[in-house]
């Protein structure tokens, strides 16, 4: 069985660890938007596949059994692609996208947005100091609508645009445990993330539970229409094995 599991996530990885324990071939495809991503066992492709088009050349032509979106929950193109690609190919396709935050008790409490424009304006209502932890490529979205606020931005990678003067870098990776957030926001005063789900970033919506922070949250886009969705690596994994040989 040749698997295409679209990755990037610390689900995709594990899903291929355990995949290539069964003895599938596993290819792992990655954006490369990220310069030094964390690399899972198996094969592995960086870069684009072209569009549509170029995603269902490479599934034909790679003899690939079935495909894994596995990918962040905001990687909304390559989701989308996924989509159109597979049926155009024949290959059975499912996404395994580990559940928001929106079950989380205080969730009810924070102010959730439709995208990353909202979210700056909302925002710059709500405190002087946000903690931006929304990624890199979103960033240019908030520039306008904060920049007078002194805003803390924490990225893995160096931004591609210029950042206001008043705005301060961090670099970093997570996972980050709780003590690390409250010495990383101890002078923020409204939090700013989307709704990513998982354990890794997860400790900085305890420390602002813990401060009574304003929260503003980007709602997922959801997947597209008509893809089988698991919640996690143990379903897709069974989803795999029960797939007829082709």
């Amino acid at each position: 069985m040749r698997v295409l599991v679209l990755g990037g996530t610390g689900e995709a990885r594990a899903l291929a660890a355990a995949l290539v324990e069964d003895g599938a071939d596993v290819m792992t495809s990655l954006a490369g938007r990220v310069a030094r991503p964390r690399l899972p066992v198996g094969q592995v492709r960086i870069g684009g596949f072209g569009g549509i088009e170029g995603l269902t050349t490479y599934l034909a032509g790679a003899g690939v059994d079935a495909v894994v979106d596995a990918t962040h929950p905001f990687a909304e193109r390559i989701s989308a692609n996924a989509a159109a690609a597979c049926p155009a190919a024949g290959v059975p396709l499912l996404r395994l996208e580990r559940p928001g935050w929106a079950g989380r008790p205080e969730a009810s409490g924070w102010h959730w947005v439709g995208d990353h424009d909202e979210a700056a304006r909302v925002a710059a209502g709500l405190g002087e100091r946000p903690f931006l932890t929304v990624g890199r490529q979103s960033l240019g979205r908030f520039v306008e609508p904060l920049r007078r606020h002194a805003c803390l931005v924490r990225v893995v990678d160096e931004p591609d645009i210029g950042l206001p003067a008043s705005w301060m870098l961090l670099r970093s990776r997570g996972p980050y445990t709780i003590e690390h957030e409250r010495q990383v926001m101890a002078d923020a005063d409204v939090l700013v993330t989307k709704d990513s789900g998982g354990d890794h970033t997860v400790a900085k919506l305890e420390v602002a539970a813990e401060r009574a922070m304003p929260v503003v949250v980007v709602r997922r886009a959801g997947p597209p229409g008509g893809v089988r969705v698991v919640r996690d690596g143990d379903a897709a994994l069974t989803w795999v094995r029960t797939l007829p040989a082709r």
